[in-house]
């Protein structure tokens, strides 16, 4: 910004022709705040309607298979022990094809192998079990 103070002879003194911006900036910056300051916070929310239910809940539990892991990469479904893989897969399959799939509850042993887990979950995915999850994970909580 640039301001003409006078001529550089210092003999005759000139009009200064230059208009003083300053305080059209402060009254600039001044209305920009009352404005930011008039308008109404944006809120990030989606308004939905969402359905009342009065239904009242299941009276019928789901059916609870458990399956352990143990660590040396034994399976046991409800107690009993499963032998190998395709024993596995075809108790998964008569889960699979009921009406109402039973819900299996998977407890693998905190020293048990990673592949035996995943061999699990893979057979139990292919063949279409949907109702299924991990149990007793507080064991892998490191204190």
């Amino acid at each position: 910004m640039a301001m003409n103070v006078g001529s550089p002879r210092g003999d005759d003194p000139e009009v200064m022709i230059d208009i003083n911006t300053t305080p059209l900036i402060d009254v600039m910056l001044v209305l920009l705040i009352m404005l930011i300051i008039t308008i109404p916070i944006q809120t990030h929310e989606v308004k939905l309607d969402m359905p009342h239910t009065n239904a009242p809940p299941p009276i019928v539990q789901p059916v609870v298979v458990e399956l352990d892991v143990d660590f040396d990469g034994t399976i046991t479904w409800n107690g009993e022990v499963v032998r190998d893989r395709p024993t596995l897969e075809a108790r998964f399959a008569q889960a699979a094809a009921l009406p109402d799939q039973p819900e299996v509850h998977l407890r693998p042993n905190k020293l048990a192998a990673y592949s035996t887990v995943a061999m699990v979950l893979a057979s139990a995915q292919r063949i279409g079990i949907t109702k299924i999850g991990l149990v007793g994970n507080e064991q892998f909580i490191q204190n």
